[in-house]
């Protein structure tokens, strides 16, 4: 027997009706160089199916890929919603990827047209060999400080010619919305495709009061890129919740950030650590007013481990931190630690320290070495799986097979059941809180035992001497392999062997690395987490 109810698409249309019939008066207010810019979503639907005219005048038709080189805007907010409504594929290309690694992208996914910011088009015109793109589209966010690209349009004239509605076509839920390609450190990136329907259940979790509560009365501040996996499915989840937006454009410094917060009564930010350490240094410094920060309540934090001192630190202003986890691969949110009442008092911050526990309709499981399903007992180790509706299947490669390559990154167990493999190292506890080891080519293991880097790298990162850190393992002629720490230094007169003791009183004597090297920056990825690979070419003669 069946169900009798109405078979309804999960489509991102239900975010763009919506938006525009029960929440038009809520806004999307952008910072420019001249001020902070404000549309309402009444407007913003307007132009999107103006946008929308003019791509398919352009020739844009569904299945084709529109790409975007742009910051956070509403601009921006207008290309998420027009282009994979019309049934075209949405492709966020990351700026801050080298222009090889852009050309390789945009040819691969075969973009035809590309949207760029006019602060940008610099980086654009060095991007070599681009084999697919027809159509250049520039998005004045200078306030007329920088010319066009050569033969490119203009985007607000391309809106102002176009007709004013479009005939929305049917869409298959299942049909592709938008791709992103994973910043790996290794190989070329892999292309992420995102469905209509993983979409929107993605955007519903969002709201779920116990995951990231995104609602009505709030404001929404994704400071993480929209060229960042989709800044974490941020804006549909506001779009979807009537929850007015604030766009950080290219201006994220903390006087910036802070300055935003109290213009637009900001309660609710996601970003990378960094950008939030940057303002409580800030702050620390005399540089920002807390009070800027009044109407703050939480920031979702991911891409890299909250760290104990930027956790404690917010919580002496009265702003929660709520630590997630994700991937491109995951649309990205995974996992979201929030606490649950069964946790014990005494535990309630070492559980908001954990990657969390999985979103509602997501499973986990930690694989060991053998190949065994490891219990949640938090401390058996292995490799981090994921199974979900918003999780991807295969990664995007038009010479596969249907377009399905990279299978082996995925496994199906003996029920059927999908799996991504995350290559995090993890365990699970018996609440079903997930804690990230490390990942997996970042493990030490030295004398047949395993030491976790991401570990010291938070010790370390709790001195108060010390800005940042990240820990490598170096060859070893006895152990195999040892950790090395490259520290950047907060104060010159801090010593290896103040660091080492420090460590010390925290892990087991063997599990301290051997040296300390002080550094002047720890090297970053496109989307600002550390980049190990660099560091461990860097000191690959080094020895112990």
């Amino acid at each position: 027997m069946r169900g009798l109810m109405q078979d309804v698409p999960l489509t991102l249309q239900m975010v763009l009706e919506r938006a525009g019939s029960l929440s038009a008066a809520k806004t999307v207010a952008t910072k420019t160089a001249d001020g902070v810019h404000r549309r309402t979503y009444g407007e913003v639907v307007e132009r999107v199916a103006r946008l929308a005219a003019a791509l398919h005048d352009l020739g844009v038709r569904p299945g084709d890929r529109v790409a975007t080189f742009a910051w956070n805007s509403s601009r921006h907010l207008e290309l998420y919603l027009a282009v994979p409504c019309m049934g075209a594929v949405l492709h966020t290309l990351n700026l801050r990827l080298h222009p090889e690694q852009l050309s390789y992208i945009a040819n691969h996914a075969e973009d035809r047209v590309v949207f760029v910011d006019a602060s940008v088009l610099p980086l654009w015109e060095k991007i070599p060999g681009l084999e697919t793109v027809r159509t250049i589209v520039v998005m004045d966010d200078t306030d007329g400080a920088a010319t066009g690209a050569p033969g490119a349009l203009d985007y607000d004239e391309l809106l102002a010619a176009a007709a004013p509605r479009f005939s929305w076509p049917r869409l298959d839920e299942r049909d592709a919305a938008a791709m992103c390609y994973t910043s790996g450190t290794t190989g070329h990136p892999k292309g992420v495709v995102y469905s209509h329907r993983s979409s929107v259940l993605h955007s519903m979790a969002s709201l779920f009061a116990d995951f990231l509560g995104i609602a009505e009365r709030d404001v929404c501040l994704p400071i993480v890129p929209q060229f960042h996996a989709n800044a974490w499915g941020t804006p549909y989840a506001a779009l979807m919740a009537g929850a007015s937006l604030a766009m950080a454009g290219r201006f994220m410094d903390p006087a910036s950030v802070s300055q935003l917060v109290a213009a637009e009564g900001v309660t609710i930010s996601a970003a990378v650590p960094t950008v939030w350490f940057g303002v409580l240094q800030a702050i620390d410094a005399g540089q920002v007013d807390p009070a800027t920060l009044s109407t703050l309540e939480r920031i979702v934090c991911g891409g890299s481990a909250v760290p104990e001192a930027l956790m404690r630190g917010y919580d002496e202003l009265g702003i929660r931190i709520v630590h997630a986890w994700g991937m491109t691969e995951t649309s990205p949110l995974g996992s979201v630690a929030n606490v649950k009442s069964t946790v014990a008092r005494d535990q309630v911050l070492r559980t908001r320290l954990t990657q969390g526990i999985p979103a509602p309709s997501l499973k986990v499981r930690v694989v060991t070495d053998e190949g065994e399903a490891a219990p949640w007992d938090g401390a058996t180790m292995g490799e981090l799986q994921i199974n979900g509706p918003w999780v991807a299947d295969a990664y995007y490669d038009p010479a596969a097979p249907g377009g399905r390559g990279g299978l082996d990154r995925f496994t199906d167990d003996e029920s059927g059941t999908r799996w991504l493999k995350t290559g995090d190292v993890a365990v699970i506890d018996g609440e079903g809180y997930i804690q990230l080891v490390d990942r997996t080519k970042d493990l030490v293991k030295s004398g047949g035992e395993w030491i976790s880097t991401l570990e010291l790298e938070n010790l370390l990162i709790t001195h108060p001497k010390v800005t940042e850190a990240a820990v490598i393992a170096v060859a070893h002629p006895k152990w195999g392999e040892r950790p090395l720490a490259c520290v950047v230094r907060a104060d010159e007169s801090v010593t290896k062997d103040e660091l080492l003791a420090h460590l010390g009183g925290h892990v087991a004597a063997w599990q301290v690395p051997d040296d300390v090297v002080f550094i002047d920056e720890v090297p970053k990825t496109s989307v600002g987490k550390f980049d190990k690979r660099v560091l461990r070419a860097e000191f690959a003669d080094y020895r112990l």
